[in-house]
C-alpha cells in the first residue's frame, strides 16, 4: 500500500485531502502540530469510514518532530510515496514593504519556506525509496511574479511583503528541488489550490475545499509522462492549469 505525509492535514484542504486520499486506497499520514487534536480527526474519519489514516505529529519549524516523523514513517513503511508540503501561515496583516518586521517576515518564512525544506530534506531518503516518488508544495497564485507584475491581474492589488515573498521563494525552491532530481522518477511540482475558502482566509475565497483538493490531488497522483518543475493554479482557466511562474 502506497503512502503519503500530508503536513497541517487536521483542518481545511489539509483534511479533505486525507480524505480523498484515503478513498484512493493509500496509507494517510495526518501531520498536525497537535497530536491530540490530530487523533481526534481521525477517529471522526473513521466513524465516516475513512480507514488507513494515521496522525503523526510534525511540526514544520521544529526539527525534532520533524525527525520523530521521519522515524515513525520509517519504521513502519520503510518508505514514502507522497510528500504534500501543505502547512502554511498568513501572518498578520497589514504586510508593508515599507515597515513590516523582519521577525514577521521571518516568521511566516519559517513556516511557509524554511519548514518546506526541512521537511523535503528529511524525507528525501524515505522518498527516493518509492518507485514513484511525488512531491507537492502547496503553493499560492499570489506567488506568480508575473502576475503581480500585471496590473490587469485581478488580484494585483493584493501585495503582502510576507506571505507573497514567501511563496514566491517556494516556487523558486520547488524548481530547483525539481532540477536536482530530474534524473530520477521523481515528480516535483507547485500546486496553488486557488483561492478557496478555508479558516486560512476567514472563508472569504470563492473556492471549495472538495474543488482544490481534487485540483491538488490531479497534479500529484501523476504518471510517468508527466510533467515534473511546474506551476499549476486552480484559478487558471488554460485547460492545462499551468500558471506563469
Amino acid at each position: 500500500m502506497n503512502s503519503v505525509l500530508i503536513t497541517g492535514a487536521n483542518r481545511s484542504i489539509g483534511l479533505e485531502l486525507v480524505k480523498e486520499f484515503s478513498k484512493k486506497g493509500l496509507f494517510v499520514y495526518l501531520g498536525t502540530r497537535d497530536l491530540e487534536k490530530g487523533q481526534a480527526v481521525v477517529k471522526e474519519l473513521n466513524k465516516s469510514g475513512f480507514e488507513n489514516i494515521k496522525a503523526i505529529q510534525i511540526d514544520v519549524t521544529k526539527p525534532d518532530t520533524i525527525l520523530a516523523a521521519k522515524n515513525i514513517v520509517e519504521s513502519e513503511k520503510g518508505k514514502l510515496d507522497i510528500l504534500i508540503n501543505n502547512a502554511g501561515i498568513s501572518g498578520e496583516f497589514p504586510q508593508s514593504a515599507l515597515d513590516t518586521s523582519i521577525k514577521d517576515i521571518q516568521n511566516v518564512f519559517d513556516t511557509n519556506f524554511f519548514g518546506v525544506i526541512s521537511v523535503t530534506q528529511a524525507f528525501l531518503e524515505l522518498l527516493k525509496k518509492s518507485e514513484t516518488p511525488r512531491i507537492s508544495n502547496i503553493t499560492s497564485g499570489l506567488g506568480s511574479l508575473t502576475l503581480h507584475s500585471d496590473p490587469a491581474w485581478k488580484y494585483y492589488n493584493f501585495k503582502a511583503a510576507s506571505y507573497v515573498t514567501s511563496k514566491a521563494a517556494l516556487n523558486a525552491y520547488t524548481i530547483t528541488l525539481a532540477y536536482e532530481l530530474r534524473d530520477l522518477p521523481f515528480k516535483v511540482n507547485a500546486i496553488d489550490p486557488g483561492y478557496t475558502a478555508t479558516d486560512f482566509n476567514h472563508h472569504s475565497g470563492p473556492g471549495s475545499v472538495e474543488s482544490a483538493a481534487a485540483f491538488i490531488i490531479k497534479h500529484t497522483f501523476t504518471n510517468e509522462d508527466a510533467p515534473t518543475g511546474q506551476f499549476y493554479s486552480n484559478d487558471i482557466e488554460d485547460a492545462t492549469g499551468i500558471s506563469p511562474w
